[in-house]
């Protein structure tokens, strides 16, 4: 099992992702904004994976990728956002993600994403 912090200010979003990934990771992390997100990953430097929202209150994913990459260079960030504009990928890429996919994803292709960051995988 894999250690994920779902990083989303959506409590529907939250949800529809833990049940995409209740067969890969049992509890993940959550947080509701930015600011959160950096805590919990200075917290807890065994998290595998942060599937980390754009578009966020207080704190927004690009800025706090960028802070997460301050004290942890490995963990893969994958950046999520219902924005659909051309330059979104490198914006996220820029900042520090490792991965961008765009909203609404069904759970196949969340798998493909995490299945092609990760060695060894079990999922679903």
């Amino acid at each position: 099992m894999k250690k994920i912090l779902i990083v989303d200010d959506d409590l529907p979003s939250q949800l529809m992702l833990e049940i995409m990934l209740e067969d890969y990771c049992k509890s993940p992390l959550k947080a509701m904004d930015g600011l959160e997100a950096v805590r919990l990953c200075k917290e807890n430097p065994d998290i595998d994976f942060v599937l980390m929202d754009i578009k966020m209150p207080v704190l927004n994913g690009y800025e706090a990728t960028k802070r997460i990459r301050e004290f942890n260079k490995d963990i893969i960030i994958i950046a999520q956002t219902s924005y659909a504009f051309p330059d979104d990928r490198e914006k996220a890429i820029t900042s520090g993600c490792n991965d961008y996919i765009s909203k609404p994803y069904n759970q196949r292709d969340l798998k493909e994403l995490l299945k092609k960051w990760t060695k060894n995988i079990m999922i679903f």
